[in-house]
């Protein structure tokens, strides 16, 4: 996507538009990464959310706990795994374990509001 000088702030986005790198990655390091669930060695679900790994692990991967499922899929957050686990809502489309992030609150609704918008407008690596 490109925009018009005029059209965008000056961090090149369009308004509105949700930066991977700069609003949603802080996030999942923050939260998921932070402590070593998913940033280890052996993150949990074979899913590092670590900088720089986040990405290439979650958008057009298959979720380990249910497979038929990515766990990002771009433009569909209902048919994105990762954003059932932090809704809490993976065991009403057939998910398992536990409400992400484990052990910790919830991610507020600002910040999973976030992430869906990302996922919405295509999940980019931007």
């Amino acid at each position: 996507m490109s925009c018009l000088v005029a059209a965008c702030d000056q961090s090149g986005l369009e308004p509105g538009e949700v930066s991977f790198s700069r609003q949603v990655q802080p996030i999942l390091t923050d939260r998921c990464a932070f402590g070593g669930c998913h940033a280890s060695t052996s993150p949990a679900a074979g899913q590092s959310l670590a900088d720089g790994l986040a990405y290439m692990n979650i958008v057009n991967v298959p979720s380990q706990e249910l497979p038929s499922m990515d766990r990002v899929k771009p433009g569909d957050p209902d048919r994105s795994y990762l954003v059932h686990k932090i809704q809490g809502t993976h065991l009403e489309v057939g998910g398992s374990g536990l409400r992400m992030p484990w052990g910790q609150e919830p991610l507020s609704d600002d910040q999973i509001n976030r992430i869906r918008a990302w996922i919405q407008q295509g999940a980019r690596n931007n």
